[in-house]
């Protein structure tokens, strides 16, 4: 047995930092220190019964095809699964890969799925579009008002899907009451956990069945390559997500697990500083006079600040501010930035500033962007690992320009 895979002594923790560097590793016979990249689409059997065996099942450490898995693959999904407790975890390529694979792998024709309103604009698609266009029955609720979820769960309802803190207006779910209300109906709860991250949030723990992580973000955290993962229970990620997943081809490329596998080793220390940070922007930013608010879980005033403080380690590494004057006054803001990156991205090393009515919400009707609080002076900010002080400056001598 390789040392990577002999059992540790009891009297040996492994806390998530260790977990992070170590779990999952699969050493070839050269005893190499980082993990290596298998760039290869097949796999070669020494016999072809060997072929015919692997082809009936897979054994754990076995290979056909790269679309099906792939040994560098593998060692993301092992690492990421014991970092969240899961069971098992489906890799794939992006994080809409993700969302799209969990759900459309156990839905059919005439299923129903209630889903928090407040959602990613793509993942809004996906329910809107894509679910209803094949016969499924989509439900809305307002996602932090329980009486709603009470209301639309009933006997038959397949699945909730939820954003444990939605995007970009920072709502919190109740995650353990929602799933309980899912469970009572025999409904499977499905939570994209992006904005919380496994570092800040344990969504298993608190009722989740499965979870959905665009890697692309907080995992790689330096703005590299695409990535998702899908985690849960053994039977539903190798019965249900597997067989949808190596059928259409939603799969992770090895570079990008390797990649996505360097940015685990470094994700506790980058998201608690950039939570840090993102706590002390918005506690600077909170009452000044050119924005009408700011937004952050960590904050008292939030709406769901004591639900906050309950689910979550802190606060989270995003914070919203509303600009007073609107998109004008956001537009001179965002172009006035020196260090802020203008992107569409976040949980980056670097700090990224997003206006989200004209970009990852735009083709949302007025009327829905107005309900879910995505106003024309909104502008979403992603913390990276800049000097958190340096951050306040360049908002600071922005917010002068307007």
């Amino acid at each position: 047995m390789p040392d990577d895979q002999k059992p540790l002594s009891p009297k040996i923790t492994r806390n998530v930092r260790t977990r992070l560097v170590h779990d999952g590793i699969r050493r070839s016979q050269y005893g190499e220190v980082s993990e290596a990249m298998f760039l290869t689409q097949g796999f070669v059997y020494d016999t072809a019964e060997q072929a015919e065996a692997r082809f009936v099942e897979l054994g754990d450490d076995e290979f056909i095809y790269a679309r099906y898995g792939n040994p560098t693959v593998r060692m993301f999904e092992e690492r990421i699964a014991s970092l969240e407790g899961a069971e098992d975890a489906f890799a794939t390529a992006s994080g809409m890969a993700a969302v799209n694979g969990a759900l459309c792998s156990m839905l059919r024709a005439g299923d129903h799925v209630v889903s928090a309103r407040a959602l990613f604009g793509s993942c809004l698609y996906i329910l809107e579009e894509v679910l209803t266009r094949y016969g499924v029955e989509v439900t809305f609720v307002d996602g932090t008002d329980l009486d709603q979820w009470r209301a639309a769960v009933r006997p038959g309802t397949k699945a909730v899907f939820l954003e444990a803190i939605s995007n970009p207006t920072l709502e919190i779910i109740d995650i353990k009451a929602v799933s309980e209300i899912a469970h009572a109906q025999g409904a499977m709860v499905l939570v994209d956990n992006v904005f919380a991250t496994p570092i800040l949030q344990r969504s298993l723990e608190l009722g989740a069945d499965a979870l959905i992580y665009s890697a692309t973000k907080h995992i790689d955290g330096q703005g590299r390559v695409l990535g998702g993962v899908i985690l849960g229970t053994k039977e539903f990620i190798r019965k249900t997500v597997e067989p949808y997943m190596k059928h259409t081809g939603g799969s992770m490329s090895p570079f990008n697990a390797w990649v996505l596998l360097k940015g685990l080793e470094t994700m506790d220390l980058r998201v608690r500083a950039q939570a840090a940070t993102a706590l002390h922007l918005a506690s600077s930013l909170a009452g000044h006079e050119k924005l009408s608010r700011v937004v952050f879980p960590g904050l008292s005033d939030h709406p769901q600040h004591d639900l906050a403080a309950r689910q979550m380690e802190r606060g989270g590494t995003v914070l919203a501010i509303e600009l007073k004057g609107g998109q004008d006054a956001a537009f001179k803001f965002l172009n006035a930035l020196e260090i802020f990156t203008i992107s569409n991205n976040l949980g980056d090393a670097k700090s990224i500033v997003t206006h989200p009515a004209t970009t990852t919400h735009q083709r949302l009707p007025a009327d829905q962007k107005v309900s879910l609080g995505i106003t024309p002076g909104l502008i979403r900010v992603s913390c990276g690992l800049e000097d958190a002080d340096d951050l306040l400056s360049d908002i600071f001598a922005a917010l002068e320009v307007i």
